[in-house]
């Protein structure tokens, strides 16, 4: 992080990973972190080590597995026990131990709050806020403090918030974060409050749920009245109402407030990350979400089209291509263009001519059965190879046929069996494998048919399988679309297959997987 001068702070991994039906495993969680990475967020809150077994995980694996170009790892936790020392609280020893530069503690601002849930004096939650964020500054980590239901409090004792606020800063806190825990304020009420508290002088920071449908509007007034720290979710995710969405804050502040939070670069990769992290969190994305939404930015026929015929911006209030997001006229579906030449320019790849008007036909097609390219880059760089080099020049195997058969015995073992039938150099291989399921069987027949001819696929592991279904488009037939994902010792990849039949459509994505694998072994197609 260059310019400590404004904060983006994502929490999508501890607040977000509290909505209702998400949830997130240490996989999930490193992947959503180098998305927002790719962003240029400054902060991404990593969870609360030492109170989450999954957290202390995920703290202990980024160590090594992620590398930030841009954001720094924060730790979530609370202030030490009523009646402790925070030099000997356990959790606290856990965010000292978690090996992130920063640490957001979560602290008591409501005078109601300390007596009812901390069931302690208000002196002792000041003495609580004084002593561990000393504690933690003098063993080196940057220390920002939550102040939890802090607009609340402030209604009820501003003079009892407003020596929260001292406290924390007199202690080290390098920003004080007012947090609408309940997500009740609106923007003008709470801009009133932010502009008085900032008399303190204390730098301030935001954070927002959107019980109210404001969480934006609040985060976006937070900062005219002074505020330099502003929190939020990719998404929006969140418990109740969900977060504020920090993906249409920071494109507000950038592109209607004329802050640079990110660079123009990260800016247009918003819409792709959204959509990845979607697809990593298994939500169905909201088409209609500001700036990154599907929806966003299309046009039904009529008096819309044919303003659009003369000029796009007459019914669109930015450039689609400055979020990562196209166009789309409804009438002639023309999404897509936009993000594929993008991420082949990512990838290295000379799109120009020919090839790149073939692409976007191809990406187009599929992504109307249902494929989808945002979470999958190992898919997408394999068709973008078929359409540059020619399919022959990524063949390392050519399948014959594949077959799987689940048996139930009569222990009640429930137990899969694959049958797959390649070419490889010349050769024609069958191999079976046995799995707790039909897509592990298949995956370890294809294992067992190729490791003796490419040894380096013992190192390929299938980590992730999520599966979503579709819209049926065939009475009650449905189309489902698998996501694999898998990893050698360097680094993880996803792939794709849509198909009616779910053990098909994982099978595409498996032999994705595969031949991608072999790509990155540096083997030649055969």
């Amino acid at each position: 992080m260059t310019d400590d001068s404004f904060h983006v702070y994502d929490t999508t991994l501890r607040d977000g990973a509290q909505q209702e039906g998400l949830n997130l495993t240490v996989a999930d969680k490193l992947a959503v972190a180098r998305h927002l990475d790719g962003l240029g967020v400054g902060f991404i809150e990593g969870g609360w080590p030492g109170a989450n077994p999954k957290d202390t995980e995920f703290f202990r694996r980024a160590r090594t597995e992620l590398d930030l170009k841009h954001a720094q790892l924060t730790a979530f936790g609370a202030t030490r026990r009523p009646g402790a020392k925070a030099a000997d609280d356990p959790l606290v020893a856990a965010l000292r131990e978690s090996g992130a530069p920063v640490v957001t503690l979560v602290a008591k601002s409501h005078d109601r709050h300390v007596e009812l849930a901390l069931r302690t004096t208000l002196e002792e939650n000041l003495a609580m806020i004084r002593d561990t964020v000393s504690h933690l500054r003098a063993e080196g980590q940057r220390v920002f403090l939550d102040a939890e239901h802090f607009f609340d409090g402030y209604k009820s004792n501003p003079a009892y918030a407003l020596e929260v606020v001292r406290v924390a800063a007199e202690a080290g806190a390098s920003v004080f974060v007012m947090c609408d825990t309940n997500g009740g304020m609106l923007p003008d009420e709470l801009a009133d409050i932010v502009h008085e508290v900032a008399q303190t002088k204390a730098r301030l920071g935001i954070h927002c749920h959107d019980d109210t449908g404001c969480a934006v509007a609040n985060t976006l007034a937070a900062v005219k009245a002074g505020v330099t720290h502003v929190q939020g979710c990719a998404n929006g995710y969140g418990e109740r109402s969900g977060n504020a969405n920090l993906f249409t804050v920071v494109a507000n502040l950038q592109l209607k407030r004329g802050m640079q939070v990110v660079a123009d670069a990260q800016l247009a990769e918003m819409t792709r990350i959204a959509h990845a992290i979607s697809e990593i969190t298994n939500i169905t994305p909201n088409s209609h979400q500001p700036y990154v939404g599907l929806s966003a930015f299309a046009h039904k026929a009529g008096l819309h089209a044919s303003a659009i015929k003369v000029d796009p911006n007459l019914y669109q209030h930015i450039e689609p291509a400055t979020v990562g997001n196209d166009m789309r006229m409804l009438v002639s579906d023309m999404a897509g263009r936009a993000s594929v030449e993008l991420k082949g320019k990512e990838l290295g790849y000379d799109l120009s001519g020919d090839a790149s008007r073939e692409l976007v036909e191809k990406v187009k097609a599929m992504e109307a059965k249902g494929y989808t390219f945002e979470a999958a880059d190992a898919s997408f760089e394999l068709l973008l190879r078929d359409t540059v080099l020619g399919e022959q020049e990524r063949r390392h195997f050519a399948v014959e046929s594949w077959r799987v058969i689940v048996e139930r015995r009569p222990d009640g073992a429930v137990v899969s069996e694959a049958t797959v039938k390649l070419h490889a150099k010349g050769e024609r291989i069958v191999a079976t494998g046995e799995g707790n399921g039909p897509v592990n069987a298949l995956d370890k027949a294809v294992r067992f048919a190729l490791e003796r001819l490419y040894p380096e696929l013992a190192g390929v592991e299938l980590i992730d399988y999520k599966v979503r279904i579709l819209e049926g488009s065939h009475g009650t037939g449905a189309v489902t679309r698998v996501l694999v994902t898998s990893s050698d010792a360097d680094s993880e990849w996803s792939t794709v297959g849509v198909d009616e039949n779910i053990i098909e459509a994982s099978w595409q994505a498996l032999e994705q997987a595969v031949t991608y694998g072999l790509l990155r072994a540096g083997y030649s197609p055969a």
